[in-house]
């Protein structure tokens, strides 16, 4: 039994503080052999990987009972986004269990994943199991920055460890989405691209009193708020397609891919599982310019935040050059493909079968996710990634609000489920 050993690790894993503060330093180290330690208890075999100062992940490989079968890679990551202590209602790096729940900055994002992964390999160890197809597990770095020191390294560094994997499974579904009285659970079956944009407007410096026809704050605010308000057409992709379809039953709500807008605005709470992926997004999201109110700056740097659907770059990038206009430069800060996988392959209807088994009134629905994982790069290794990290929430807990969020937390139960549906689900799917 895998249940016992999963809070304990979960809690274990959020007491090393692995923060991530997104300029290129982090601290995986202590977490990275930890989970190797766990690993060689049960006489598993696993390389832990320094990719920089104490930035490592740690690899292992559970041979399958049927060789022919393709691999699966299954990961997480172990750094986490920062978390300001004073704004928590317990210290953010306790791991206190209190009242059924697990707390912690990690608790989702995602250190009981990892925990989950390591409660069922340890089980398989001690119990003399083993999964059909062999099974590659990658706990990462830098998952919360650009993933240079993570999953990009260990594919491009590191590709012979993956040999074999085809698909691979990680962070951000198959967890309990509740509309009503229904309880949806979306696994992830694509993602956008990532598309980071620095914007730089160059103009003349002078004094603030002036007339200055060539002030480049003016022209960045201007390039930034036309980017905000433009109205991105709708670019309909297979996997939200299957996904509107898939929630529209599950809900009673007749779909029509004429009117997708109007559709999803009949979904109720279940629209936040499409609404953003129906199209490409920019969001202004960081401004720097200027040093005193009276002086008129030379250059202006602003930030945006966007996000491509399958099939949609060329369209995206045409579309920002025109909105940024000709006096503003504009540049990719950081740029991930978008992925897509088949919601109607055999690995998706084992992932949907282990959920059902353990909550036979849910409804496994795909999705598209709105933002970006560790699939990306290992897909460059030919891997399709899927998300799915099981959880069995409750109505009062809003899974979505807890990534990056202040109480980050995650009930006994649910990791205990998830234990058990990945646990049936890596040990069935072919």
């Amino acid at each position: 039994m895998a249940e016992p050993d999963v809070v304990t690790l979960t809690s274990d894993l959020i007491r090393i503080d692995t923060t991530n503060p997104g300029d290129g330093t982090g601290r995986e180290l202590p977490a990275a052999e930890y989970v190797a330690e766990k690993l060689a208890d049960v006489g598993v075999d696993a390389d832990v990987l320094v990719s920089a100062p104490n930035r490592a992940n740690v690899v292992a490989r559970i041979p399958g009972t049927e060789p022919d079968l393709p691999g699966l890679l299954v990961h997480g990551h172990l750094d986490v986004v920062p978390a300001e202590a004073a704004d928590w209602s317990v210290p953010p790096f306790s791991g206190e269990v209190r009242d059924g729940v697990v707390w912690g900055r990690g608790a989702v994002d995602m250190k009981g994943m990892d925990a989950m992964m390591l409660a069922v390999v340890r089980a398989w160890m001690r119990e003399g199991r083993r999964p059909r197809r062999d099974v590659v597990l990658a706990f990462t770095a830098d998952e919360e920055g650009s993933a240079r020191h993570g999953s990009g390294w260990l594919a491009a560094e590191h590709p012979e460890l993956f040999e074999g994997c085809t698909e691979g499974i990680s962070e951000s579904g198959g967890y309990t989405f509740h509309v009503g009285d229904q309880r949806l659970y979306p696994v992830a079956a694509g993602e956008r691209g990532t598309a980071w944009m620095k914007l730089t407007a160059t103009g003349r410096a002078g004094h603030g009193s002036k007339v200055n026809a060539e002030n480049a704050v003016a022209a960045l605010a201007g390039a930034m708020h036309r980017l905000y308000e433009y109205e991105w057409p709708v670019r309909l992709t297979p996997t939200v397609q299957a996904s509107v379809e898939a929630i529209g039953a599950a809900l009673g709500v007749p779909v029509d891919l004429t009117d997708l807008d109007g559709t999803v605005a009949k979904f109720g709470e279940a629209r936040a599982l499409v609404e953003a992926v129906l199209r490409n997004s920019t969001n202004p999201t960081m401004l720097n310019a200027g040093y005193k109110v009276n002086v008129i700056p030379e250059t202006a740097v602003g930030m945006v935040d966007g996000r491509i659907v399958p099939g949609a770059r060329d369209e995206f990038e045409a579309t920002v050059a025109e909105l940024v206009g000709p006096d503003v430069r504009w540049e990719y800060e950081h740029a991930e493909i978008p992925l897509s996988a088949d919601p109607a392959s055999p690995t998706f209807a084992a992932m949907a079968a282990a959920l059902t088994a353990e909550d036979p009134g849910g409804h496994v629905v795909p999705m598209c996710m709105a933002g970006g994982t560790d699939a990306k790069q290992f897909s460059r290794l030919g891997i399709v990634g899927y998300g799915f990290a099981p959880l069995r929430m409750p109505p009062d807990l809003d899974y979505g609000a807890l990534f990056h969020g202040v109480d980050e937390r995650v009930p006994v139960d649910a990791l205990e489920f998830g234990t058990r549906v990945l646990d049936r689900f890596l040990t069935t799917v072919g």
